[in-house]
């Protein structure tokens, strides 16, 4: 499944990162819509839901996300609303870990 989010706040240290393979933190924007991937092996067995997100979050919960790779780039979010069918975009998107 996937989750969308709206991005609150990011740290300045996003738009720094300038290694090949995660210079897609430079194009975090404040207010902008996330698509976030439930895949294994980030899903628990137990539960079949991925940690942070948002379950049971709902109206003005603000949630917190870190980057892989960069604990300096992270912020807040607020979830929009889960999608049982995955239909992210290839831009604004993501897996969590």
């Amino acid at each position: 499944y996937c989750v969308e989010f709206r991005t609150e706040s990011l740290s300045h240290h996003c738009a720094l990162e300038t290694r090949p393979y995660a210079r897609w933190m430079q194009y975090l924007r404040e207010g902008h819509t996330v698509c976030v991937a439930c895949q294994p092996p980030a899903m628990s067995t137990a539960t079949q839901r991925c940690s942070g997100d948002g379950h049971n979050a709902h109206g003005d919960k603000i949630l917190h996300w870190e980057a892989i790779g960069n604990s300096q780039c992270q912020g807040t979010w607020k979830k929009i609303r889960q999608l049982e069918r995955c239909s992210c975009p290839l831009v604004h998107s993501f897996i969590f870990t």
